[in-house]
């Protein structure tokens, strides 16, 4: 079994990672071994954003995606799913038109984004300046 055509792709986002593997096939994209088609509407919508630039740039799509996310909510795992796919695709077509296409449709579409939760304060409950006391 020669596996040279698969090629895996990472994306994050907070504390989401997703892996997605690409390779020549039929079109079926999955995310956690379920249809992507099967999600909620907003979220199916964001999964096929990379996907429909893709068909418009290289034409018809014949590549497998099977992308695995651990960690994180619901909305950061389809953020990390969405640059992974995003990633594989440009990875394996090797077009720049695409890549060009992708980065002017949304910036994170191609470059993790890199905002993290911040860290609480020593001897506070919250991440901000210390609370005030008032002797009043």
């Amino acid at each position: 079994m020669v596996k040279s055509d698969l090629i895996i792709v990472s994306g994050k986002r907070k504390t989401s990672i997703a892996k997605a593997h690409i390779k020549d096939g039929n079109g079926i994209i999955t995310i956690n071994k379920v249809p992507y088609t099967i999600l909620h509407r907003f979220h199916k919508l964001s999964i096929e954003e990379p996907i429909r630039i893709a068909k418009n740039i290289l034409g018809d799509i014949k590549y497998d995606i099977h992308v695995k996310v651990s960690g994180g909510g619901n909305e950061s795992r389809i953020e990390a799913s969405r640059l992974a796919i995003a990633r594989a695709l440009v990875k394996k077509s090797k077009s720049e038109k695409l890549k060009k296409a992708m980065s002017e449709y949304d910036k994170y579409l191609l470059v993790a984004d890199t905002r993290r939760k911040e860290a609480y304060k020593p001897g506070d409950s919250k991440a901000r300046a210390k609370r005030q006391k008032s002797y009043r």
